[in-house]
């Protein structure tokens, strides 16, 4: 087995705008280094972490590939064991080849969800992947969409090359835990994935669980980033941390969509609204957790009316925002959530919230049949 470099070598790192030199190796990160300093919440940089549609790509006649990662996964003192580390998918020439479960490696310990965590380190751990088609082929290496992972090693008993020119539209997509899908059964069961590949474009999935609320700095990587495609799903934490009014809400989307425009005047931009939320439909935020591992919303329905943001207010004044600008931008379409997970759909949310594995797998071919259709917004 030979050891193949992952920085300046033949390995294209797709998915990632920055990668970060650790002790171990080096870890991927889907925002540039530059937004660190924009922002104190240190669930931001968390999420950035986590490798949603963040994948390794290379050309090899190998027919044995060893990889070794080093993950950091939570654990709760009242859980028996840490949290699921996710799924290493392998793809072949496009189509699955092989997926392991990542190992675990170092350990976040913590007495309750916001707790300071304590770190267990852990040593890296290697998945093989064997018995490979002969000849050269494109590979394709995804990692766990929940699981931030340090790239420590990659070896093969072939030669490796870097990829072929990918030819595919590139869809740049932003939004909340529903799209980062971390409750996905694997690095490509996120709806983003599925629908990239029905489709046929290569998509950058820059989605951070929780922290989708219209932050400047994402709209300037998306501005400087090259995009033949661009959807935003913006709403559902906005209203779940109650972090706008009615006022401040409209010249936030406009601001969003402006700066993209400075980089993309004439790309197809779709913008989307949430999904179904019980909860939040007609109550405002902020939200906590039940008893029973249900969300629930702690405002008050009365004070929509003095602008307080519920979804279908929210849903309202994006329609409403994209129709007064498609008079002077052709190019910006809407999509009603609802369309790609509904009122019917409600049982998959097992927390009231987050789709299941399933359902995201149902909204990859929702939003494809949609968007990628004859007609659609990604014709």
């Amino acid at each position: 087995m030979r050891t193949v470099p992952l920085v300046d070598g033949p390995v294209e790192l797709r998915g990632a705008l920055d990668l970060e030199v650790t002790e171990a190796g080096v870890m991927p990160r889907r925002l540039p280094a530059w937004t660190k300093e924009q922002y104190q919440d240190p669930s931001v940089y968390g999420v950035t972490l986590m490798p949603s549609g963040v994948r390794l790509v290379f050309r090899t006649d190998a027919r044995e590939l060893e990889f070794e990662v080093l993950t950091s996964t939570g654990q709760l003192d009242t859980d028996p064991r840490p949290r699921p580390t996710g799924m290493l998918e392998l793809l072949v020439d496009g189509a699955p080849a092989g997926r392991r479960q990542a190992p675990v490696g170092n350990v976040l310990r913590m007495s309750g969800s916001g707790a300071v965590q304590r770190v267990i380190p852990g040593e890296p751990g290697t998945v093989r992947f064997a018995g490979l088609p002969a000849g050269m082929k494109q590979i394709e290496l995804w990692l766990p969409q929940q699981t931030p992972t340090e790239l420590v090693a990659l070896r093969a008993d072939g030669e490796v090359l870097a990829p072929l020119p990918d030819g595919r539209r590139r869809w740049v997509h932003h939004g909340s835990s529903v799209s980062h899908c971390l409750e996905a059964d694997g690095p490509t069961g996120t709806w983003p994935v599925v629908a990239a590949a029905l489709g046929g474009v290569e998509v950058i999935n820059l989605s951070q669980a929780g922290n989708a609320l219209l932050d400047p700095y994402v709209a300037r990587a998306i501005r400087d980033l090259p995009a033949d495609l661009i959807s935003l799903k913006a709403g559902i934490n906005i209203v779940s941390l109650a972090a706008f009014r009615l006022r401040t809400f409209g010249p936030a989307v406009h601001g969003f969509l402006d700066t993209i425009r400075d980089g993309h005047p004439d790309t197809p931009l779709l913008l989307m609204s949430p999904v179904s939320c019980p909860a939040l439909e007609e109550t405002p935020g902020p939200t906590t957790m039940g008893p029973d591992g249900k969300l629930i919303a702690l405002g008050d329905p009365a004070e929509v009316a003095g602008g307080a943001l519920s979804l279908t207010v929210v849903r309202a004044e994006l329609a409403r925002i994209v129709a007064a600008r498609q008079a002077h931008d052709p190019h910006l379409h809407y999509l009603e959530g609802r369309e790609l997970l509904g009122p019917d759909d409600a049982d998959d949310l097992a927390d009231g919230l987050h789709p299941g594995a399933a359902a995201y797998r149902r909204m990859g071919k929702r939003f494809a049949a949609h968007a990628f259709a004859d007609e659609g917004p990604f014709r």
